[in-house]
């Protein structure tokens, strides 16, 4: 069978690995580069990357419950 490169199991592992180590470079870069903190919590050791996970986690608890909120019956548009 010819698969799509992009669903072969030993590309997505690939991927992961590139992924992963351009997330770890990027927050190591944190230690070489000169911070300005504006309100003195942003100064921290990778805030960039916690403050976007947290953000990321919070939207998705957000959804979760506006859904909840949202969500109808599933007779709803029965007659």
């Amino acid at each position: 069978m010819n698969d799509h490169w992009l669903v072969r199991p030993s590309t997505i592992k690939l991927l992961w690995i590139i992924f992963a180590v351009v997330l770890a470079a990027t927050v190591a870069m944190d230690l070489v580069i000169e911070h300005h903190p504006y309100f003195g919590l942003d100064g921290t050791f990778g805030f960039g990357a916690w403050f976007g996970f947290a953000s990321c986690v919070a939207m998705v608890v957000f959804a979760k419950a506006l859904g909840a909120v949202l969500k109808r019956p599933d007779t709803y548009y029965d007659s």
